[in-house]
């Protein structure tokens, strides 16, 4: 019965996740990991104002704890609080955002636009933006916008694309947003880098005196030519 197992606990990780969502939207809840200790289980939220949930004396955070521990989802929380340093790299706080100015009437196309231009412009390199639903009409469809490099299959996928989901709510239905970003740090396995050692290259008088060239091309990202004279 070793399935079963692994079902109750993606159970009860979505369901913490929905808790979590919904205590926690004031302060900014950008998603949470969950690590088995031999003092019990670990939880680390992170989260954009940790101020918010810690709250006067840790007041807010005990509540949290012994709520959790009345819901007997987990043996023994221990709830650590973790800043998100960038905002706009975190896919579920985006994820958020997203579905409030679309619950709040903005049009989803100019909603997904402006939130992918502003992750984009904190470095990314890539992110693709999903939402689903009743956007426009009686009739669900599906709306997508990418941008940059993204990986959509295989362990790279799991390890560089940062994921959030999260469900908007309006009066003609539900619409779910999901939201992938490759951050700025991430080792892309494809990317490949070219030297070129002295040699005389077509209309470049720096050649002549043994200059280095390098030429880095990512996927997606086209050629950058660097030069350092020696």
């Amino acid at each position: 019965m070793v399935e079963r197992i692994f079902v109750e606990e993606g159970i009860k990780k979505v369901r913490m996740n929905e808790y979590f969502r919904n205590e926690l939207e004031r302060a900014g809840y950008g998603g949470m990991d969950i690590k088995r200790t031999p003092m019990g289980t670990q939880i680390t939220v992170k989260v954009e104002k940790p101020g918010m949930i810690i709250g006067k004396d840790g007041k807010r955070i005990k509540r949290i704890t012994d709520e959790i521990t009345r819901r007997q989802e987990l043996d023994n929380p221990q709830i650590d609080v973790q800043p998100i340093e960038v905002p706009e790299l975190n896919a579920q706080l985006m994820a958020n955002r997203l579905a409030k100015l679309i619950e709040r009437g903005w049009h989803f196309r100019r909603a997904g636009r402006s939130t992918l231009q502003r992750i984009m412009d904190m470095g990314a390199l890539g992110c693709e933006i999903t939402m689903s639903g009743k956007l426009k009409g009686p009739r669900g469809r599906m709306e997508k916008m990418v941008d940059g490099y993204i990986k959509h299959c295989g362990s790279i996928a799991e390890e560089i694309v940062d994921k959030g989901y999260v469900i908007a709510r309006k009066k003609s239905g539900v619409i779910g947003v999901q939201v992938k970003i490759v951050k700025p740090d991430a080792k892309i396995p494809d990317a490949f880098h070219m030297k070129v050692v002295g040699g005389a290259l077509p209309h470049d008088p720096a050649s002549q005196k043994g200059s280095v060239r390098a030429y880095e091309k990512d996927e997606g990202e086209g050629e950058e030519e660097k030069e350092s004279g020696e």
